[in-house]
C-alpha cells in the first residue's frame, strides 16, 4: 500500500482568551504537537495563529481540539468576534467597585477610618473577616478567566501568567477563609482573640485589588494594542459599501458583495471607485493617496486602470470590473499587512524562549523563597506567605511577550501609512541589517522610458518641423524600442507624418527609409560612413559629448547630408540623487546593475552618486551579482521591478521591489515601494532602525523589570534592611509594565519619513 501524498494546507485564525506571552507558547506548543502539523506560529500582540497541516492527517477540527486542550477558544474567518474591549471594562468595574469597598475596609482602621461597630475588626472579628470575604468573592467571578484558564493551563503542565494570578490569589484567598472559617468555628479562640482586640491575619484585599489592578493593566494593554492595528482597520473602513452598476442602460445601486467580473460601473464625481477595474469611457482626475501616499490626483481616460477605494475627483468614469472581493488591490495590500503583523521577527525568539521557562521558574522561585523564610528565615507563615504572591504577581512575563509584536505591529502599519508594504516581521527587522543597497537601472533609478532629450539641427534648406516630420515619418515604421519616443516628440512639436514610400532597418546601424520621395538615413557613425555622408563630422562632438551623458545619439542625413542629430535617453527619476546620498549618510553602500553598456551604466551612476557600478550584466547573471556581494561579507538589499530582477530579488537578503513594477517582482520581494518612489529605500531602513531600536527598549524594560523587581518581592532586599514588596504593589508595577510597554512602541506612529 503506498503512502498517500501530503496535502500542505496553510489555515489562520484568532485565538480567544490568551493574555500574555506565555500563553502564546502554550498555544503554539500544542498545535505543533498535533499530529500533521508542519508549522505553526501564535502571535499575541495579533492574537491570531498561522497552521501548515497535512490535510490528509488532521483538519481544522483537530487544530480546535488542540487549542481548546490549553484553555483556549479557536475563532474562524466567519465566527462573529465580541467586542472584547467592552465586556473586559464592564468586568473591571465590577471587580474594582467590590476590591475598593474591600479595601476601605480592610486598611480603614489602620489608618484612622472609623469602621461601623457590627463590622469592626475588635468588636466583631467575625463580621469583619465575612464582609471581606463576601466582598471579595464578585471581583474573583469578575476575574474568573484568571482561574479557568491559568489552572486548565497548568493542570496540562503549560503554566502561563493567568497561572501565576490564579495561584497567587487562590492561595491568598483560601489562607483567609481557613481563618475565617476557624474564627467562627472555635468560640474560645474567639473570646481569646478578642480580649487582645486582634483578629486572624487575612489576605482578602491582597487577592481583591491583585486581581482588580492586573484587569485594570489588561483593559488598558488590550486599548493600547488595538491602536496598533490602527493601518489594517484604516484602510479596511476605505473600502466602498455600494457600487452603481450599469445594466440595459440603467444604473443600479448595489452592495459591493455583489459586483462581479465583468460588470459595467459607473462611478460620478466625488465617489469612491468600488472595484478594480478599465476605464472603458470618461476621462477625470482620480485620488490615488490611498494607494500610492502621492497627493497628486492621476488623470484617467479609456485603457486605464482604476483602483478600488482611489476616488473619483471631477469627471464621469464607467469602467468593466476585473477585479473583486480579495483580489483587488486594496484587498492584497490588507491581507500582506495582516501577514506582516503575525510574521515573527527573529528577535521575537529570544522573548518565546524566555517566556516559555519564565512561568515555571518563576514558580519555583516564588516556591523556595516563602519556603526559606518560613524554615530557615523563622518567619511567620503569613510573612512567607506575602513573599509568595509577591514574585508570583510581580512576575507576570507579559511586558517580555508584548515587547516585540507589539513593535512589528506598529512598524509595519506605519509603513503601509507611507506606502511602504512590509512583508513580515522578519523582513522589518532585517533591513536595518543593510550594509549595501543594489539597484536595477531601468525603471527604477531611470524612469523606464526613454524620451529624446535633444535634437539638434542646421539646414538652409529643411526648417526644424519639416527635419523632424522626415525623422518621425521613418521611424514611424521601425520597432525599434526608441522609435516610439521619436515619434510621441513628433506629436508634442506638432509635426505632421508624411508618406513614407519605401523602409529598411539596418541592424546594429539605423534605418534607411524613403519619405515623400526623399532618402532619410537616421543611425549611428557606421550607417553614415557606409553611405559616404562626410558631413557628419560637423556633428561628431557633441554626439559624443551626450553618448558621456548615457544618451542616445543618432545622425540624421536626407538626401546624402547630414542635418543634425536626435538624442533620446531614459531620464532619471528626480529622487535618485537625493535617495542614494540619503544611504550614504546612512554609512550604506551604493551599486547599480545593469545590462547597458560601461559608458552609459558610468554616465548614469556619476549623475546620480552611486559608486559601484555593474554593467553588461545579463537578466541570468543579477543574482550571481548579488552572491558575490554576500561573499565579501555585505548585507544586500537588491532592488528592481522587472521579471528580469525576481531572482535578484529572492537571492538578496531583503528584495525591495517598485510597487508599478510586474507580479513576479512584487512576490519574490520582502518589501513593495508603492509609490514607485527610491526615497522609500532609505525610508524603509529608518524605518527598520527605529522598530528594531523600540523592540530593544521594549526588552530592556521588560527584562530590567523582572531582574529588578523579583528580589524585592522575594525579600532578598528585605534582609539587608530594604523594604518588603506588598503584593498589591507588585500587581500594580505588573500591570505598568505591560502598558509601558505597549505605550513605548506605539511612539512609532511619530515616524517621519525622509
Amino acid at each position: 500500500m503506498t503512502k498517500e501524498k501530503a496535502q500542505i494546507q496553510s489555515e489562520d485564525f484568532l485565538i480567544e482568551g490568551m493574555t500574555c506571552a506565555a500563553c502564546a507558547k502554550s498555544a503554539e506548543r500544542s498545535l505543533k504537537k498535533t499530529k500533521g502539523v508542519v508549522s505553526a506560529s501564535v502571535n499575541i500582540a495579533t492574537e491570531k495563529a498561522i497552521v501548515e497541516y497535512d490535510s490528509n492527517v488532521c483538519g481544522v477540527d483537530d487544530l480546535r481540539a488542540s487549542i481548546e486542550k490549553v484553555g483556549f477558544h479557536m475563532i474562524e474567518k466567519d465566527e462573529e468576534i465580541s467586542d472584547n474591549n467592552e465586556s473586559m471594562f464592564k468586568r473591571f468595574l465590577v471587580a474594582i467597585v467590590f476590591a475598593a469597598i474591600l479595601f476601605t475596609i480592610s486598611m480603614g482602621p489602620m489608618v484612622g477610618i472609623p469602621l461601623p461597630s457590627i463590622i469592626s475588626p475588635t468588636l466583631n472579628p467575625v463580621n469583619y473577616a465575612l464582609i471581606q470575604f463576601i466582598l471579595v468573592i464578585p471581583v474573583m467571578v469578575a476575574g474568573s478567566n484568571f482561574y479557568v484558564n491559568g489552572f486548565k493551563s497548568l493542570f496540562h503542565l503549560s503554566p502561563n501568567m493567568d497561572s501565576l494570578v490564579a495561584v497567587s490569589t487562590s492561595a491568598a484567598f483560601i489562607f483567609s477563609a481557613v481563618n475565617t472559617f476557624r474564627m467562627m468555628m472555635d468560640p474560645v479562640f474567639l473570646n481569646e482573640l478578642a480580649s487582645t482586640h486582634h483578629h486572624l491575619p487575612l489576605y482578602y484585599e491582597s487577592a481583591a485589588m491583585i486581581i482588580a489592578l492586573i484587569m485594570l493593566g489588561k483593559y488598558f494593554e488590550a486599548r493600547s494594542k488595538s491602536k496598533t492595528s490602527q493601518a489594517i482597520k484604516s484602510l479596511i473602513e476605505l473600502q466602498a459599501k455600494t457600487a452603481i452598476i450599469e445594466i440595459n442602460g440603467e444604473e443600479k445601486e448595489i452592495p459591493i458583495e455583489d459586483v462581479n467580473v465583468g460588470d459595467i460601473i459607473v462611478v460620478k464625481p466625488g465617489q469612491k471607485i468600488p472595484v478594480d477595474g478599465i476605464v472603458i469611457s470618461g476621462l477625470s482626475s482620480v485620488d490615488e493617496s490611498m494607494l500610492t501616499g502621492e497627493s497628486i490626483p492621476v488623470e484617467k481616460n479609456e485603457g486605464d486602470n482604476v483602483t478600488g477605494a482611489s476616488v473619483n475627483k471631477n469627471g464621469y468614469l464607467k469602467f468593466r470590473a476585473e477585479k473583486i472581493g480579495r483580489d483587488t488591490v486594496l484587498s492584497q495590500i490588507i491581507l500582506l499587512v495582516e501577514n506582516a503583523q503575525n510574521k515573527k521577527a527573529p528577535i521575537a525568539n529570544l522573548a518565546d524562549v524566555v517566556s516559555g521557562i519564565f512561568v515555571p521558574v518563576v514558580m519555583a522561585i516564588a516556591l523556595l523563597s516563602g519556603l526559606l523564610w518560613y524554615f530557615v528565615g523563622g518567619a511567620t507563615f503569613e510573612f512567607s506567605l506575602t513573599i509568595f504572591v509577591s514574585v508570583l504577581v510581580i512576575a507576570c512575563p507579559c511586558a517580555l511577550g508584548l515587547a516585540t509584536p507589539t513593535a512589528i505591529m506598529v512598524g509595519t502599519g506605519k509603513g503601509a501609512e507611507n506606502g511602504i508594504l512590509i512583508k513580515g516581521g522578519d523582513s522589518l527587522e532585517s533591513a536595518h541589517k543593510i550594509t549595501t543597497v543594489a539597484f536595477d537601472k531601468t525603471g527604477t533609478i531611470t524612469n523606464g522610458k526613454p524620451i529624446v532629450t535633444d535634437f539638434e539641427v542646421s539646414s538652409t534648406e529643411l526648417s526644424n518641423i519639416e527635419i523632424l516630420s522626415f525623422v518621425a515619418s521613418a521611424e514611424s515604421k521601425s520597432e525599434h524600442p526608441l522609435a516610439d519616443s521619436i515619434v510621441e516628440f513628433s506629436k508634442d512639436q506638432n509635426s505632421n507624418l508624411l508618406e513614407v514610400d519605401s523602409f529598411e532597418s539596418i541592424t546594429g546601424m539605423g534605418l534607411e527609409a524613403t519619405v515623400s520621395g526623399k532618402k532619410v538615413l537616421i543611425g549611428n557613425k557606421k550607417l553614415m560612413e557606409k553611405h559616404s555622408i562626410s558631413n557628419y563630422s560637423d556633428f561628431y562632438e557633441k554626439a559624443i559629448e551626450l553618448a558621456n551623458l548615457g544618451k542616445t545619439p543618432m545622425y540624421i542625413s536626407i538626401e546624402n547630408k547630414c542635418v543634425g542629430i536626435i538624442c533620446v535617453a531614459d531620464t532619471i527619476k528626480e529622487s535618485s540623487k537625493t535617495a542614494i546620498e540619503k544611504l550614504h549618510n546612512m554609512g550604506i553602500k551604493v551599486a547599480m546593475i545593469t545590462g547597458d553598456n560601461e559608458r552609459t551604466a558610468k554616465a548614469i551612476a556619476n549623475q546620480v552618486g552611486i559608486d559601484i557600478i555593474k554593467a553588461d550584466v545579463l537578466p541570468s547573471d543579477k543574482s550571481n551579482v548579488i552572491k558575490m556581494f554576500q561573499s565579501e561579507g555585505e548585507f544586500v538589499a537588491m532592488v528592481g521591478d522587472g521579471i528580469n530582477d525576481a531572482p535578484a530579488l529572492a537571492q538578496a537578503d531583503v528584495g525591495i521591489a517598485i510597487g508599478n513594477g510586474t507580479d513576479v517582482a512584487i512576490e519574490s520581494a520582502d518589501i513593495v515601494l508603492m509609490k514607485n518612489d527610491i526615497m522609500d529605500v532609505p525610508n524603509s531602513i529608518k524605518l527598520s532602525r527605529e522598530t528594531i531600536k523600540n523592540i530593544k527598549q521594549n526588552l530592556g524594560w521588560a527584562f530590567g523589570y523582572n531582574i529588578i523587581g523579583i528580589p524585592f518581592a522575594a525579600g532578598l532586599i528585605y534582609i539587608f534592611g530594604g523594604p518588603l514588596l506588598n503584593p498589591m504593589i507588585a500587581a500594580a508595577a505588573m500591570s505598568f509594565s505591560s502598558v509601558s510597554v505597549v505605550t513605548n512602541s506605539l511612539r512609532l506612529r511619530k515616524f517621519k519619513t525622509y
